[in-house]
């Protein structure tokens, strides 16, 4: 129809490279490198897809984009920006998706764990999901303008990360362009809006609610946890935040709030949800719980296509709705309408199964294409909407330190624990942490880099992020500030980035770790071809072609 042809599969080397960081983030090793270059048989590709879909690693990749939709940070955000303990969570979401659980059963667990019937403490870590938003310990501020504020942030996220819709543009007037109301805002904000919590709490306090994970949890239940040195005797606990409801007889009274002011409360509401999408079942539980079930519910029209347009941008770099976070009038529209209709039906009938919905995009001829076009294609179709050659854009910077640390052989592969603070520019945090808002009691004054491989060197994924000032090579590269859900990350092409990476220190130290690996290891080799030994180890194919 566009004029177009698809074009050749992919050269095996750059095939592999492409699939190494679609599923782990990391560039191939040079011994899988030699052991797919030299599988002939059929069924090489999906085998190479399988074990990388089984890899550890795979579940730090995913992780990562999960957490800009869920807004995970290290501290509480606003000016004072105090430190808080959410990494447990994050453990988890790595967990979960290396266990491929299914995505109705992951979501549910994140929204209403703690109503699950018995629900036990890894559920009910799990709900820590809504508890990422910003939290206030400033004095002065008004409890409940801010508590409002936490249930609108959730609701905001559930509109964006799972029904793909402004909702928050409904919560001052009716939806200008969606038929969802500002009465129906409040429906969906009702059920969000029983946590017992309060919008300001004291310095370095953990925000009520939270739940105590101590050693007997972590050798038993919840064992995937990489405490490392955080519970050195028996008697030592982590708070982490957690979502639950006040009792039936303590229970908030929701209203419409004019011009979502939290001091104006106009007409009440009960919970409930955008009739223009599906009225909630009248069998279903009215909470959160219900909530979650409604939302893969088969008659949900939109869940299981948000996820998969989501998940088809991760891998194509673009969704099939160019809009992932607004599925709404002022959406685009989907380029292949069937094919996401039919991917959003599959991937419901087959059990929510993420791993087997990924190994369908990988090893479909879409994917494997080449990347390479010629001009007439380029200028007919520059953006690739029609999908006649392979995915090719630029990498996030996680994707770009790690490929740096692990070829550099730099990079430590532990899986989990506490947040790590590696290299960053010196007086990162003074510049606003002077004593007229920071002192030692309130929190943390100066940034100050860890020692020791295990710390220096992990993934990015577990680099501290501090809400008010996030890593600024990060930022230079278009990761989100995580102050809101973010469900698509821009991609910019600026020359800071390359200043970024020409001047920072661990990708110098990584250069010149390379560099000594290289002539320890090819003592005997010739110049060219230590360069040539270099070049594949950081491009992960032979040098000669452009």
């Amino acid at each position: 129809e566009q004029g177009l042809e698809p074009a050749p599969e992919a050269d095996k080397s750059r095939l592999l490279r492409r699939l190494c960081f679609d599923l782990t983030g990391l560039p191939p090793t040079p011994d899988l490198m030699e052991r797919f270059l030299s599988d002939e048989f059929p069924g090489a590709y999906e085998k190479i897809v399988d074990s990388l879909l089984a890899s550890p690693a795979y579940g730090e990749r995913m992780a990562m984009n999960w957490l800009d939709l869920a807004r995970y940070s290290d501290t509480h955000g606003y000016q004072d920006d105090l430190p808080r303990i959410m990494w447990p969570w994050r453990d988890w979401v790595i967990k979960a998706f290396n266990e491929n659980m299914p995505y109705d059963r992951f979501v549910s667990w994140q929204l209403a764990g703690d109503l699950l019937p018995n629900a036990t403490k890894e559920q009910i870590l799990a709900t820590g999901f809504n508890r990422n938003h910003k939290i206030t310990q400033e004095g002065g501020v008004i409890d409940e303008e801010y508590r409002v504020e936490y249930v609108a942030d959730r609701t905001n996220t559930l509109g964006k990360a799972f029904l793909g819709l402004t909702m928050e543009c409904a919560r001052c007037h009716d939806h200008k362009y969606d038929p969802i109301s500002t009465k129906e805002y409040y429906s969906l904000f009702a059920f969000f809006n029983n946590v017992p919590e309060k919008g300001f709490v004291p310095n370095l306090q953990t925000p009520d609610p939270w739940i105590p994970l101590t050693q007997t949890d972590v050798t038993g239940v919840l064992n995937f946890l990489n405490t490392q040195e955080t519970l050195q005797k028996k008697e030592d606990t982590i708070r982490l935040m957690v979502m639950a409801d006040q009792p039936a007889d303590k229970k908030r009274a929701t209203f419409v709030l004019n011009r979502g002011q939290y001091d104006q409360p106009i007409t009440p509401v009960e919970p409930g949800t955008p009739a223009a999408v599906l009225p909630l079942d009248t069998s279903l539980p009215v909470n959160r719980l219900g909530l979650s079930q409604w939302l893969f519910n088969p008659k949900n029209p939109l869940t299981a296509r948000v996820t998969v347009n989501r998940l088809w941008q991760e891998i194509f770099g673009r969704g099939i709705v160019s809009t992932p976070d607004n599925f709404g009038m002022q959406g685009a529209l989907p380029t292949h309408p069937e094919l996401l209709d039919w991917l959003a039906v599959d991937f419901r009938e087959h059990g929510w199964d993420v791993k087997r919905l990924l190994r369908q995009m990988l090893t479909s001829a879409a994917y494997r294409q080449s990347s390479e076009a010629s001009k007439a294609d380029l200028a007919n179709d520059p953006e690739n909407i029609w999908l006649a050659r392979g995915p090719r854009y630029r990498l996030p910077y996680e994707f770009i330190r790690d490929q740096i640390l692990a070829t550099s052989g730099l990079l430590v592969k532990k899986i989990g624990g506490p947040s790590v603070k590696p290299y960053q520019p010196p007086g990162l945090w003074e510049e606003i942490s002077t004593e007229k808002t920071t002192d030692a009691f309130r929190g943390e004054f100066s940034y100050v880099p860890d020692t020791g491989a295990d710390k220096m060197y992990r993934r990015s994924i577990y680099t501290y992020n501090r809400r008010t000032i996030p890593p600024p090579t990060h930022l230079s590269f278009d990761a989100p500030m995580r102050d809101l859900c973010e469900v698509r990350r821009t991609r910019t092409s600026t020359p800071l980035q390359a200043l970024a990476l020409l001047n920072d220190r661990q990708v110098l130290e990584a250069a010149r770790v390379l560099a000594q690996r290289m002539i320890r290891d090819s003592r005997n080799d010739a110049p060219e071809k230590r360069i040539e030994k270099a070049f594949r180890r950081i491009a992960g194919r032979q040098p000669g072609r452009s």
